[in-house]
């Protein structure tokens, strides 16, 4: 909208009310905030696995919450569950749903529930499983206390449930209800599948495990914040009466928790620890993820000045990490939070400015070759999806002002060059949800004077 649509908008409201002293003048903030200039914002999609529908959580016409899925093609509608079957079983009453997730082979869905904050995020609740062979909906975790799971997730084969409660974590059987606890250390002050307050805070991190591609083990992170410093707020928000809370806080230059990161059977049993060398406390893990279709974690390690990133590949079975990759900057580097693995996990990608500016590069496994996969005098800002039969990664950059973010493409194993795919007369910031068979996308528009609008069709969506 136009600072002329608006200011057009405001006079009309304020003559509007000269007409009648019964008529309440809207101030700015009311028309703005309180929904009488409404704008399409950026949509909440979440593509399912086919690639050709995206779901959403919506109320029907009763006012109760159901699943909804919408065809791509066309953008029809259909309701994958109803919400007759998101009843809870002992009560009759329905289940309000915060988020779901679908299994891999798409006959279970995971409910997230009656959630809780924990500073910046609702991250514990309670979780329920629906089949959805034959309707059964069970609540995980019922012996342990009311909305403290975190983070559940399915195993590879849909037959069990991982998930963190007061610092420790748990598998749970969905075949029969059993439910092992893998870890039993935690307690105020050691963390297990979950993060202290630095790492939420520099790293964005708050789920702590993984489980491996086989099913059969569980890697995680683990926090020991004694020695740390204790930080004293109060609360005035949980209840009526203010209550003091602490929690470990280090400050600049103080100890930070010690945290490593080790892997223990799925079944239960001793954690195997991984060797990564150097201080604890002045190092940081903040990324870790299985290797696809493999028993290999990829671990990032940063030191405390965050301008050295090592890379470590190690195997289950081992506790002797290798360190295939190290970059490095002069004044501090960011995580890469969207390696993709190319040809049979033989490269992977990396987000780096080792050339001045911030670019795709295309690594070998064992970390001895290094290729540019975007180049350009422009910074690549974010990865938005990739086409693995055509070799191309899709991604945004702002080449002529970073107010402007466009769409561009290069080849997986090129030359470096990109191609603009946004159109020349579109000035303004590009954003896209690509679907995971990479042939739609929702695509967002806006600039200064167009409010965000959405498109769904066929990708790029021009």
């Amino acid at each position: 909208m136009t600072k002329k649509n608006l200011f057009t908008l405001v006079l009309c409201l304020f003559c509007l009310g000269t007409t009648t002293h019964a008529q309440h003048i809207p101030t700015l903030e009311e028309a703005v905030y309180g929904g009488l200039i409404k704008t399409e914002g950026g949509s909440n999609v979440s593509w399912m696995k086919d690639g050709e529908r995206y779901s959403k959580i919506e109320k029907n016409a009763e006012g109760a919450y159901e699943v909804t899925a919408y065809k791509a093609k066309d953008n029809s509608k259909e309701v994958l569950i109803p919400a007759n079957m998101l009843l809870n079983p002992q009560t009759g009453k329905p289940i309000s749903v915060r988020n779901f997730i679908f299994s891999e082979d798409n006959s279970k869905v995971l409910i997230y529930t009656n959630t809780r904050r924990v500073w910046r995020y609702d991250t514990r609740g309670d979780y329920w499983v629906l089949n959805l062979k034959n309707g059964k909906l069970q609540q995980l975790g019922k012996s342990l206390p009311e909305a403290t799971l975190m983070f559940a997730k399915f195993s590879p084969d849909a037959s069990r449930v991982a998930y963190v409660s007061r610092n420790n974590i748990y598998v749970e059987s969905l075949v029969d209800g059993k439910i092992n606890q893998l870890t039993q250390d935690g307690n105020n002050e050691i963390v297990n599948g979950t993060f202290d307050w630095v790492y939420e805070e520099e790293f964005n991190c708050r789920d702590g495990f993984r489980w491996s591609p086989d099913g059969q083990y569980i890697a995680y992170w683990q926090s020991d914040t004694q020695g740390t410093g204790w930080f004293d707020i109060i609360n005035n928000v949980d209840s009526i009466y203010p209550k003091i809370q602490r929690f470990p806080y280090p400050k600049a230059g103080t100890a930070n928790s010690a945290v490593k990161v080790g892997y223990v059977s799925a079944d239960g049993g001793n954690t195997t620890w991984l060797a990564l060398p150097g201080d604890a406390r002045n190092h940081y893990i903040p990324r870790m993820e299985f290797i696809p279709g493999c028993n290999e974690l990829f671990i990032q390690q940063m030191n405390r000045a965050q301008n050295t990133n090592k890379v470590w590949i190690a195997k289950i079975g081992e506790n002797t990490p290798v360190n295939i990759f190290t970059d490095q900057d002069a004044a501090w580097l960011e995580t890469n939070d969207n390696v993709r693995w190319l040809k049979g996990n033989k490269y992977f990608t990396w987000e780096s400015e080792r050339d001045g500016w911030r670019h795709l590069y295309r690594v070998s496994r064992d970390g001895k070759e290094i290729k540019p996969i975007t180049q350009g005098a422009f910074d690549y800002i974010q990865e938005v999806g990739a086409d693995m039969d055509k070799g191309f990664v899709y991604f945004i950059a702002s080449p002529d002002n970073f107010t402007q973010r466009y769409l561009y493409q290069a080849r997986l194993f090129g030359n470096g060059e990109v191609k603009r795919l946004s159109p020349v007369d579109q000035s303004g910031q590009h954003r896209y949800i690509m679907s995971p068979s990479g042939k739609w996308a929702v695509h967002t528009f806006s600039n200064s004077e167009t409010p965000p609008c959405n498109r769904h069709g066929v990708f790029p969506c021009p």
